[in-house]
């Protein structure tokens, strides 16, 4: 891992996810990026990344054949899937769209699953999602506004890459079906897209926040809404009292 110490000269590759980490608790961030102790990682979401494959070779499809895909002309979508020759390698995860902040002197990157274009040559973020949920898909919810804010990145990196972007997201949802009479070796989805108006105007300052936070001398305090947190505090707390010979 890149030292601190290294960001008044080079620039210190910073992902999407790890400011997201930031932005969620700067301690945990504190701890990532200084000492290299990242909080637990989850299991993969394999069922997800094989939605995201197979989507994105459908609207690859269409993108050929620069062609909206059905589901962007059933929901009055006027726009196509952009062809670009760096598409692929700002879908990697290891290299995405990226840009190196002046302020904070971070290489900030961020890899996408699809944009779209109008005809005003402006650009659609589109992210797809996949999840199995009674009833109908929204944007609301706690864990949902990182989904915003992701695409919000996103956008951010877009524009200072010096592409025209507009305003307007797309999350592409599929919601797989679970009151059907059993199984049958497939499963069955609704695909449902969702506009989000985004709003980037955040992010230089977090960026910003991020630099002085990874220059800290001292530990951030630990978040009282951070499970990572909660869960080291309870953990220093009896390894505290064990030491002590107290084992009440």
């Amino acid at each position: 891992m890149q030292r601190p110490d290294s960001l008044s000269s080079q620039p210190y590759p910073l992902s999407r996810t790890k400011l997201e980490l930031f932005l969620r608790c700067p301690r945990c961030f504190f701890l990532d990026r200084r000492f290299g102790v990242a909080p637990p990682s989850s299991p993969p979401y394999t069922l997800n990344s094989a939605v995201d494959a197979l989507l994105k070779k459908e609207f690859d499809a269409y993108r050929i054949r620069r062609e909206p895909h059905p589901l962007m002309t059933e929901e009055g979508i006027d726009a196509i899937p952009f062809q670009h020759p760096s598409i692929e390698e700002w879908r990697n995860v290891r290299h995405g769209i990226r840009f190196v902040h002046p302020e904070s002197n971070f290489l900030f990157f961020g890899a996408i699953d699809d944009l779209w274009i109008n005809p005003e040559g402006s650009l659609h973020i589109v992210d797809y999602k996949a999840t199995s949920f009674d009833g109908e898909v929204s944007l609301e919810g706690p864990w949902k506004d990182g989904y915003k804010r992701q695409l919000e990145m996103y956008q951010w990196l877009f524009r200072r890459n010096g592409f025209s972007v507009s305003p307007i997201g797309y999350f592409v949802y599929v919601n797989a079906d679970r009151n059907r009479a059993s199984f049958g070796g497939s499963l069955h989805f609704k695909t449902s897209i969702l506009a989000y108006r985004g709003d980037d105007s955040w992010v230089d300052d977090a960026l910003h926040e991020a630099r002085l936070c990874i220059e800290r001398e001292q530990l951030p305090l630990a978040n009282k809404e951070c499970e990572v947190c909660e869960y080291r505090e309870a953990v220093n707390d009896i390894e505290a009292r064990e030491t002590l010979g107290d084992g009440s």
